[in-house]
């Protein structure tokens, strides 16, 4: 039998685990703000127009609600998992980290221009506090965020039917945001790999 994992006091009493807490939380605090004047300068950018074959022959549909409920119930799933469970929140949120930061450094190296027939995503939270720019940011493309975040996720959850749960949900989200054409089909393939990158990247931060 598995020990039970440690609780909030135990690992609280840890002094590693105090720094690294607040320094990931300094850092995503830190990314946060400067993420709208990034994106501005992604969507301001000269890029690309891909070949998709797969979405030539998909038909565009608002699907802006399903996607964003199945994005959210997700993160809330995850989230209300994670927080009795403090090394793997903490792990989590240094894989988010790193996952932002990649993301970032994938934009800047792959310039690209919306697929033909987007449909923008309304999601009213992160276009007030995220992409505060003049125009929609349609260009924020590779990789798919929505579709690696999810996937974060359910690394992070112990096994079980959270897991399965949010492997289903990273599964629709993933044909959601096809449908929608907001994403080349490399954004949402990508996505998995670069999840699991940053998952495993982020280890380092609960050994003692």
């Amino acid at each position: 039998m598995n020990p039970p994992p440690p609780t909030w006091p135990q690992v609280w009493q840890q002094p590693y685990f105090r720094w690294r807490l607040g320094l990931v939380l300094l850092l995503l605090l830190l990314l946060a703000s400067q993420l709208p004047r990034y994106f501005a300068w992604v969507q301001a950018r000269p890029g690309h127009v891909l070949p998709d074959p797969l979405l030539a022959t998909l038909p565009a549909h608002d699907v802006s609600g399903a996607a964003f409920a199945v994005i959210y119930l997700g993160i809330g799933l995850g989230v209300v998992t994670l927080l009795p469970r403090p090394l793997r929140l903490l792990r989590a949120l240094a894989a988010y980290l790193l996952l932002h930061l990649l993301r970032c450094a994938t934009l800047w190296l792959l310039p690209l221009e919306p697929p033909p027939g987007l449909v923008l995503l309304h999601d009213p939270l992160v276009d007030r506090l995220i992409y505060a720019a003049p125009a929609p940011i349609t260009k924020d493309l590779f990789f798919s965020g929505h579709t690696a975040t999810l996937l974060l996720l359910a690394l992070a959850v112990p096994p079980g039917w959270h897991r399965q749960v949010l492997l289903l949900g990273t599964v629709l989200i993933g044909v959601l945001v096809l449908v929608q054409h907001a994403h080349y089909t490399y954004d949402v393939l990508a996505a998995p790999l670069f999840a699991a990158l940053a998952w495993w990247g982020s280890k380092w931060v609960t050994k003692g």
